[in-house]
């Protein structure tokens, strides 16, 4: 009988890639791109003209990409999280009074 050959996943660990969008910038993507079906839905069923529907989608679109897709290069899997919580720490500590100090 042979012997039964399993592969190894080196991914362990490593945030999801997508298109080189990593870790939660996929779901912003998806996101942004129902928010755009339904934008072309609803113009559509307004009497927008389709030619008008379809460039502001694509447009839209690819602006949504492009910035999607600059977070996910600059901030990597979790440093717009860090970023944001760096963001909440206070610049200065104001102590007036010595009591904090005392036992």
């Amino acid at each position: 009988m042979p012997a039964s050959v399993y592969t190894i996943n080196k991914g362990i660990n490593k945030p999801i890639t997508f298109k080189g969008l990593k870790a939660q910038y996929i779901w912003y993507l998806g996101g942004g791109v129902v928010v755009l079906l339904v934008l072309f839905a609803i113009l559509f069923i307004c009497g927008v003209p389709p030619l008008f529907c379809t460039v502001l989608v694509l447009g839209g679109g690819t602006g949504w990409f492009l910035y999607i897709s600059r977070l996910s290069h600059r901030y990597g899997a979790h440093g717009m999280m860090k970023k944001i919580a760096a963001g909440k720490v206070p610049k200065v500590v104001k102590v007036r009074n010595r009591k904090v100090f005392y036992l």
